[in-house]
């Protein structure tokens, strides 16, 4: 499947903010967004970003954004917008619970994998159950009570094994336990619930102009 190669911190400088692609790093002062806010390109990206400051690019550009920041490419992320536009509710925000509801985005939720790219190569190599039930598809959508847990077999494994008994916030729809390494879906997660700073109503009328 074709995926982004480039450098994680340039998508970030592109789109102007934190993306939260590099875990720990993005936190840090070897943040690229700390170091070099501007756009890749120096005087002519910041140009470029005052010409960008409107109209279609403006849709465009935070379309890039939640595209970027949940890993995905055009083809997928347009197929989440077509499922919301399908749904019952506001389609910017069935979107936003759509991909909110990824397995490898609950890993990272969770705080298994300390960024999501991290979190998709944990799925992809079978170290997640759903339901007692090995699921290495990064894509695939958790419902309300399924349980998240680490497989037998990977539970001593060091990234895992510094999980044991620390303190990890995790969003009101789900929960996990660092004892047992255990999680459990508790909810839909809801608007207010995802704390992107996300202006989803762009998307939508980008898309709707199709």
């Amino acid at each position: 499947m074709a995926k982004y190669v480039g450098a994680d911190c340039r998508q970030c400088r592109r789109e102007g903010c934190k993306l939260f692609l590099k875990g720990e790093r993005c936190t840090s002062k070897k943040c690229a967004m700390e170091r070099h806010p501007s756009l890749p390109g120096g005087e002519y990206g910041r140009k470029k970003r005052i010409k960008q400051s409107y109209g279609y690019i403006v849709q465009l550009r935070e379309k890039q954004k939640v595209k970027r920041t949940y890993g995905l490419l055009e083809k997928q992320f347009h197929k989440y917008y077509e499922k919301a536009e399908r749904m019952k509710g506001v389609t910017g925000t069935n979107m936003l619970s759509l991909l909110e509801r990824r397995l490898d985005n609950v890993v990272y939720r969770m705080g298994i994998g300390s960024s999501r790219a991290e979190a998709r190569q944990i799925v992809n190599h079978g170290h997640i159950l759903v339901n007692g039930k090995k699921v290495n598809i990064p894509s695939y959508q958790v419902k309300v009570e399924d349980i998240i847990s680490i497989a037998e077999s990977s539970k001593e494994k060091d990234m895992f094994k510094k999980l044991k008994g620390i303190k990890i916030t995790t969003p009101k729809w789900l929960e996990f336990d660092t004892e047992t390494l255990t999680g459990r879906i508790n909810a839909i997660p809801e608007r207010e619930d995802i704390d992107l700073l996300i202006k989803e109503h762009l998307i939508v009328e980008l898309y709707s102009r199709n």
